[in-house]
This record gives C-alpha cells, structure tokens and sequence, in this order.
C-alpha cells in the first residue's frame, strides 16, 4: 500500500438542460482503496449552479469506487451531491430511482461523436464539406472509413482496467461516430458505472486534441443522431414467460411519454424524427424487432418464451442515465 492516494471525486453539476462533470483530487494518506473510508467532502456550489455564493458548500457522498487506469495509486470516486443538512439536492437524479433491491437490470449503449480540437468538426469530415454519405461508416474497418478507432480502444482498454462492466464497441452509422456498451444489475450502478465510463472518455480526449459531442443530432441532415438505447429488464420480465406482460409494460410505456421525455436528453426532437432508425418524439410504438419503434422487443426475448428485457430506443446520447433509470424504474412498477 503506498503512504498517498490520489481520489478523484466525479460529480454532476447543475448546469440545464445538461449537466456537466466535475471532478477535483484528494490526496490521502494509506488509503484502503475501500468505498466506505471516502470521506464526505464539500465544493463550490456557487460555481456549478449548485447554491447561492453567500452559502455556497454543497457535499460530496461517495457512491461507487474504480481503480483509476490513468493515475499510479489512483481512484475514481463517483459522488452524489447533498445540501448542507445531507438531504439530496435538486440536481441529483440518482437519488430519485427507486430499485434498492437492485432488481432491474440496464444495459446502456452509448453513442457519441469524436470532434477534432482544431477543425470543431466529426473525424473524417473535411474542412468545407462532408465525406462520403451514410453506408459504408457502420462498423467498418480501414483508414477510408474508420475514424478514431485507437482512440476508441484505449477508452475500452480503461474502462476494463476500471473493473466497470464493458461490454463492447462498434463504429455506429454516421461518420466519426461511435459506441460503447455496458452492463449493469442495479439502476443506480448502472447509472454509477455510464457516468465513470464517460469520465475516462472526456479525459482521454485531453490527450489527443479530441473532444466529445453528446448532442443528440450534432450534425444536420442526412446522418444519424446519437442516441443511448436502455435496454432493461426486472424479474418479472426475465422469468415470467408470459407475452402479455411484455405488451402491457410497453403500453404503460406509452401512457406516460412525458415523463419520460423530460429526462431522455435535451434536444431529442431533432433526433426523433421517424427517420434514421426512430420514431418521432411526439408518437409511440412497439414491436418485435422494431428499430424504428419507441421500445423494440428482441427477438431474442421472444424466442426465449417471452422471458428477457425491453429495449427503450428514446434516450438521447446526452441524457442522464440516473434520471432516465428512475423514470423507466417508475413505469414498469406501475404496470404490476
């Protein structure tokens, strides 16, 4: 164990429609790398949006630990942010999901678009223009048409070393866009988990002249916009085997688009459109093997007897997977 520790303590700020991550270090003395010797710590609330500057400490609760890949004797601490009586504050989304027992289980892909310092623009799109159309980018490989791809494995390479639950990566559609995949048992590790894997993202990008574009349709016209597919599931849809189960989640799904809508990612409207694998914000459908619907049942699902997950395809690639969790947590028990 060495005499100093390095604990970068990841937040959520309050910045809307999106909040951003912030981080800042502390060094400790002969830490146990375990999650219960972090200690509490406070910030700034003043300069995130968080609290007025004449009270401005907010707190930092410890949620979750990873080994930090980046740093020698380093950790990741993803914190949740308290007022100064330690009730939750308004930002904090992960404090609104109700899954303690960690009954629902999430698998979040993330898409996103890599941007290039200097040219503001997706990698491989050409000052002044557009590369070659939508076709030939989807998980492709050679220089023509992959961008980003050692950029793209050292994140995964990471995450892994991070001990969070990656599960794969693949060029998406569009240009200079990409996509990674976790896996999580429990709506708040899930939560805990996208938001490190983004962290290490957003980090990596300093040391390639990179950064990352979460809006959900940063470039317009024909290409597609980014979205992060939740695919979920509870004990009742893993083991109940009985299709009407399925239909009638989907229906309570419909029922409640705006509740949903609010916490999927701001500026979703010009991502669901019913073009480039969606359907439009203002509409709802299911179906089996449907990628134009709002949630898609696997076929997977189906051929199981009915016993599997449900794919909600509405999530923007900005969205907060804590709050978008909570409200598809909330859904699916009212339906029982």
């Amino acid at each position: 164990m060495a005499d100093k520790a390095k604990l970068e303590y990841i937040w959520l700020d309050g910045y809307s429609p999106t909040q951003n991550m912030r981080s800042k270090t502390m060094v400790r003395n002969n830490f146990s790398g375990k999650l219960e010797d972090c200690p509490i710590w406070n910030f700034d609330g003043s300069s995130t949006k968080q609290a007025e500057g004449g009270s401005s400490d907010c707190l930092l609760k410890p949620v979750a630990i990873f080994p930090d890949p980046m740093r020698e004797n380093g950790y990741l601490v993803m914190t949740e942010v308290l007022n100064p009586d330690s009730t939750p504050h308004e930002s904090n989304g992960r404090a609104t999901i109700d899954d303690d027992d960690d009954d629902f289980w999430f698998g979040f892909e993330q898409e996103y678009f890599i941007m290039d310092v200097e040219t503001q623009l997706p990698l491989g799109f050409p000052l002044g223009g557009y590369p070659g159309p939508q076709g030939l980018y989807y998980c492709s490989v050679g220089g023509k048409n992959t961008h980003g791809r050692s950029f793209v494995e050292d994140h995964a390479d990471l995450c892994i070393a991070a001990g969070i639950n990656f599960e794969g990566i693949n060029q998406e559609v569009a240009c200079g866009q990409w996509e990674f995949q976790l896996f999580a048992k429990g709506a708040k590790t899930a939560g805990d988990e996208l938001w490190v894997a983004r962290y290490l993202l957003d980090r990596l990008t300093e040391n390639y002249g990179y950064y990352i574009e979460y809006h959900p349709k940063p470039i317009k016209g024909d290409w597609n916009g980014s979205g992060m597919h939740a695919n979920f599931s509870d004990t009742k849809l893993r083991e109940s085997g009985d299709e009407a189960v399925f239909h009638e989640v989907c229906k309570a799904f419909g029922k409640n688009i705006d509740r949903h809508m609010r916490v999927y990612g701001a500026h979703n409207e010009l991502r669901l459109t019913g073009l480039h694998e969606t359907q439009s914000i203002d509409q709802f459908s299911y179906g089996v093997s449907d990628r134009g619907a709002s949630i898609r049942i696997p076929i997977t699902t189906v051929e199981d007897g009915w016993k599997g997950r449900l794919e909600d395809r509405r999530p923007a690639s900005n969205g907060d997977p804590y709050k978008i969790a909570s409200a598809i947590v909330k859904t699916t028990k009212s339906t029982y």
